[in-house]
């Protein structure tokens, strides 16, 4: 699958390592929400993009809105427990996250979702990971993002609220907690602006989605 990524002027490395969680800086928002962000956290990230654009099976699926088929705007991969994710780089990643939360979590990431944003025109609309146990319990979602920065927009569930903006490319981790998947939102928005192709991995507990 063709792309091009510019790469970052401060990763000018292709050896792919991971740095430690101890800077993860923390952000609690409301209702009992929190995120918690670290900017770089993978070493030789645009490398790793290239390997999961060129090597992931994805897929371009269609889903029922509004009375229509329409086709979801990015790819799709998922990786259930046990699955073999694409590159060893992720394994290191979800165990080290499931150790660093293990006294918050309680319970290891188990699994993988891949999303693929091709360019400005690939976005995922306003929602919580509510699907199973994260519509009724405070859980974690991380996301590892590779490739071009793109928005991470949140904002409060209900009763408005500051959206609250972080873009996250080239390595960069957000971790979701408390209940932000039940009293909050994210969404990757549309652009107009000239963006290259990023590389999404949401890390979660077992029935979490």
């Amino acid at each position: 699958m063709a792309t091009h990524l510019q790469g970052s002027l401060f990763d000018q490395t292709d050896e792919l390592r991971l740095g430690s969680l101890d800077g993860i800086h923390r952000t609690r928002l409301a209702h009992g929400a929190w995120i918690d962000v670290l900017p770089g956290w993978l070493g030789g990230a645009d490398a790793l993009f290239e390997r999961l654009a060129a090597d992931v099976p994805w897929r371009a699926e269609r889903r029922t809105m509004y009375d229509q088929v329409v086709d979801v705007p990015r790819l799709l991969r998922f990786y259930g427990a046990g699955d073999a994710l694409p590159h060893p780089v992720l394994d290191e990643a979800r165990e080290a996250l499931s150790a660093h939360y293990a006294g918050e979590l309680g319970e290891p990431f188990t699994t993988a979702g891949l999303c693929y944003y091709r360019d400005g025109r690939d976005s995922v609309a306003w929602h919580g990971d509510r699907i199973g146990r994260g519509s009724r319990q405070d859980t974690m979602v991380a996301i590892l993002s590779v490739g071009a920065p793109r928005d991470l927009l949140l904002r409060p569930a209900r009763g408005g609220g500051e959206t609250i903006r972080r873009p996250l490319g080239h390595g960069d981790l957000i971790v979701m907690g408390g209940s932000c998947q039940r009293t909050w939102e994210h969404a990757v928005p549309k652009t107009t602006r000239a963006t290259g192709p990023r590389i999404s991995v949401q890390f979660r507990p077992h029935g979490v989605r």
